[in-house]
């Protein structure tokens, strides 16, 4: 092959092509080695197949429906070029007896339409949307492998990991957020052999292309300008972006701030140091003083006091995790938390938000049923000693580390006190004991 990418160079035998994979999938599959003429792209996705656990006779599972698929749909960012998509390759798909398919980052597919007939013949193997398609969970296939290397590929016949898929061919190429470069997702195009060619492979990339050009030019300003953005996910002292300037706070005026976002109508005296203090030893004055120093911090007029509130609308990480979880989008809400909200604070009402925060997300995480989101979590300096979590994860993909990380904090719960590997009692991330 010139192109390690295009799956059949024009002039090629596509009959003969398909019998030499058939036999080369065979030998993979039974002694684990591959042979020469299997392209470079499809070993390498092979053998990550294999280790995340894919079998040759598997099939996709279906993980979002009705009400879950929709929320996630209206809510994913290629919501927006989806009637790009359509427009340039629609009447593609349903003239070749073809299929159109997007997919998110986690190779979960969204959308699939086109050719009517070939859309019944996908749905015996579950091509369907909210099924996930990614290769730890069907192995080699253009979109999941399009996201795993996060290159344009084509997969041609037994090139496919799963003997059900082989008698399809796709394409497929990453669209990404023009931003911040981060991958949303693939657009594909599923059909028979004829797909073969470099010409697939050049138009989805090429519509790819078109639908970042096109979310370039959608993108609205991540806020109103002048609406301050308060990140405190995964970090001891918050950031506040004020007027084109960051503001790095301390740990005391972080909490005020979280707090007083948390209630734009306000609190007083007493309840911010009920909020803030565990004991009755800081007086009103210790207090007054540190809400005459992050007023100087913030510059004037956003801190006003009788009640003490913010006089504009904060933005915060917080706040973004639990839209997403309200409107049922699992894996943007995980990918928009960053880590616990102000780890290190031991203000009790922050510790409250904390915990209801991560509970929310953590819960939604286990009813979801996803091995990658679960797996993110487990394995994230919050999520190590979580045993809900990892028995979860352990439930969708009971490969050996998991299994054995799993029996290691079992048998932890049932040890003695004492034996408990000297660890301090009921200190988590989420809640570290005072320095």
């Amino acid at each position: 092959m010139t192109d390690p990418w295009v799956a059949l160079e024009p002039g090629a035998d596509p009959a003969e092509r398909v019998r030499v994979l058939r036999r080369a999938h065979e030998t993979f599959t039974t002694v684990g080695t591959v042979p020469r003429p299997v392209r470079s792209v499809v070993a390498e996705s092979w053998r990550r197949s294999a280790r995340a656990g894919v079998g040759p006779d598997g099939t996709a599972s279906v993980e979002l429906t009705d009400n879950d698929l929709g929320a996630y749909r209206a809510d994913h960012p290629l919501a927006r070029v989806m009637p790009l998509f359509r427009e340039l390759m629609g009447t593609f798909a349903a003239d070749g007896e073809h299929l159109l398919a997007v997919c998110d980052a986690h190779g979960r597919l969204l959308w699939v339409e086109g050719h009517r007939a070939t859309r019944r013949r996908a749905d015996g193997m579950n091509f369907v949307p909210g099924a996930r398609w990614s290769e730890s969970a069907v192995g080699t296939n253009a979109p999941g492998t399009a996201v795993a290397v996060d290159r344009p590929v084509q997969v041609f016949a037994a090139e496919h990991f799963i003997r059900q898929v082989q008698p399809w061919t796709c394409a497929a190429a990453p669209v990404h957020d023009p931003r911040t470069g981060r991958v949303l997702g693939a657009v594909d195009i599923t059909g028979g052999d004829g797909l073969a060619h470099p010409h697939s492979l050049g138009f989805v990339q090429a519509v790819a292309r078109a639908a970042e050009a096109q979310l370039a030019l959608l993108a609205p300003p991540r806020t109103a300008p002048d609406t301050p953005l308060l990140d405190t996910l995964g970090r001891d002292e918050a950031e506040l972006v004020l007027d084109g300037r960051r503001v790095r706070l301390s740990r005391r005026h972080s909490e005020i701030l979280v707090l007083l976002a948390r209630h734009p109508e306000g609190l007083t005296g007493d309840e911010l140091l009920c909020a803030l203090y565990a004991d009755g030893s800081v007086t009103p004055v210790t207090l007054r003083a540190e809400l005459a120093r992050l007023r100087r911090a913030l510059g004037p007029g956003l801190l006003a006091s009788r009640p003490y509130r913010l006089t504009a609308a904060v933005e915060s990480d917080v706040t973004v995790v639990e839209r997403r979880l309200r409107a049922g989008a699992v894996t943007a809400a995980a990918e928009a938390y960053t880590g616990p909200l102000l780890p290190g604070s031991q203000a009790p009402a922050v510790i409250r938000l904390r915990e209801l925060v991560a509970d929310g997300l953590r819960t939604a995480l286990v009813a979801h049923r996803d091995p990658d989101l679960l797996a993110d979590w487990a394995h994230a300096p919050w999520g190590q000693d979580d045993l809900e979590v990892w028995r979860a994860l352990a439930a969708v993909r009971p490969t050996a580390p998991v299994r054995a990380r799993l029996a290691a904090l079992e048998a932890e719960l049932t040890a003695p006190i004492g034996r408990a590997r000297g660890r301090t009692c009921g200190a988590t991330y989420l809640q570290r004991p005072p320095a």
